[in-house]
């Protein structure tokens, strides 16, 4: 039975997607209603699902996937107007109303999903690591970022361009470095 994180901020959702999920008989559900809930529950995993609203009691849903592990996905189910607010461009949507064969067609999607990810290798070269290392000491030397926030440009532009992380390094390089020549 496979653990899926179901995280909205009323209580009485929660359950009720809960309970769709579970009476599948293939879901176990971790219960939820803020972001740091959800960080302590994938604080130690590698991958991980979550089905949530837009919003939970201490944080947008967008705001939380940006901190979810790099092989974690989220479900976001909530009116079509709420999704069309929603930028992050990792994030599945589903539009409520919603019928139980639809989230479980969606669950069970990404699920299968996330198990590829599990099986494909992560680690990255000691010469991936320098060269992210790299690019991100030149954003803060020349961008005046911080090293929090370089961090999390290369990641964004990572996943904007689904990209891994040293290509995406390797690009900002150059494209800095034209940047000094002009």
């Amino acid at each position: 039975m496979e653990q899926i994180v179901v995280a909205f901020e009323k209580r009485d959702n929660c359950d009720r997607i809960r309970e769709l999920l579970e009476s599948s008989g293939e879901f176990s559900c971790l219960p939820c209603q803020s972001g740091a809930q959800v960080r302590r529950i994938l604080g130690g995993q590698a991958a991980g699902l979550v089905v949530c609203g837009f919003k939970l009691a201490d944080e947008s849903c967008e705001a939380l996937y940006g901190d979810l592990p790099p092989r974690c996905a989220m479900l976001m189910v909530a009116a079509q107007a709420r999704l069309d607010l929603c930028e992050a461009p990792g994030v599945f949507k589903l539009p409520t109303p919603l019928h139980r064969s639809e989230l479980l067609a969606s669950v069970r999607l990404l699920a299968q999903l996330i198990r590829a990810w599990e099986r494909t290798p992560t680690q990255r070269t000691q010469a991936d690591r320098a060269l992210v290392a790299q690019a991100k000491e030149a954003l803060m030397t020349h961008g005046g970022m911080t090293e929090e926030e370089a961090h999390r440009f290369l990641q964004k532009q990572s996943m904007d361009h689904r990209a891994p992380m040293a290509d995406t390094a390797r690009r900002v390089l150059r494209e800095m470095d034209m940047g000094k020549d002009a």
